[in-house]
């Protein structure tokens, strides 16, 4: 299950999930061309056809994508510099319309764990791209005041980074921060959200969870990605 887990206060939720530790990977270099890992998953097919994408060329600077959702616009930044192979493989998804017309299928409301989850055409939050790649986690993340192993890091506001099962295994799922949250730092981080962007999670945030547990589920207010637009190569 491609989830994210919750941290300090919420242990018993996130057992069981896979969230693993791996080495972040070193910088791109300039005219490097990454080994992103991306490898076919047969036993987890795409949830909507789409190719698996090469090593990207371009390894450094910032991607505009403009993200209209039936809840208002939710632009992104995407981090090249940071995180070259997830930038590529959002911008290889987004160009072929895999998020298109697909709905966001979980929020959560935890003390430490604040994010609308995103990327999954099934809409169950199994669903992925049919292939996945390498981790690139990040190092610059300030500790978790009060948490007493040392291991967790703050996931700032605004913040866009991927969901996964574990390590190595990034496909298409992301979940955007709408608060500060606590979580171990096994996750990539790979841009930002635009303020415009910000008014529209918090919107979507503000509608609450639907079904029995307030703090973890499908919006209730429906979120949907219309379409979703790199600008620029």
């Amino acid at each position: 299950m491609r989830r994210i887990a919750a941290g300090l206060a919420i242990a018993a939720v996130a057992a069981g999930l896979v969230t693993g530790t791996a080495s972040a990977q070193p910088e791109a270099q300039v005219g490097a061309r990454p080994d992103c890992g991306f490898t076919a998953t047969p036993d987890e097919p795409a949830a909507r056809p789409v190719s698996i994408p090469r090593d990207p060329w371009l390894t450094k600077g910032k991607v505009l994508v403009k993200v209209r959702t039936n809840q208002g616009d939710l632009p992104l930044v995407l981090d090249r510099t940071k995180a070259p192979c997830t930038a590529h493989s959002f911008i290889h998804l987004a160009h072929r319309g895999f998020y298109n017309q697909t709905e966001c299928h979980r929020l959560t409301a935890y003390p430490t764990l604040k994010v609308l989850q995103c990327g999954d055409p099934s809409n169950t939050g199994e669903g992925g791209p049919g292939y996945k790649y390498d981790d690139e986690l990040p190092t610059d993340l300030q500790p978790a005041p009060n948490d007493p192993t040392g291991e967790r890091r703050i996931y700032p506001r605004g913040t866009l980074a991927m969901a996964n099962a574990g390590p190595d295994t990034n496909g298409s799922q992301f979940f955007l921060v709408q608060s500060d949250s606590t979580l171990r730092p096994n996750y990539t981080v790979f841009g930002q959200i635009l303020p415009e962007g910000m008014k529209t999670l918090d919107k979507i945030a503000a509608g609450g969870i639907a079904g029995e547990n307030p703090l973890d589920g499908r919006p209730n207010v429906k979120s949907e990605l219309k379409w979703v637009l790199p600008l620029g190569i």
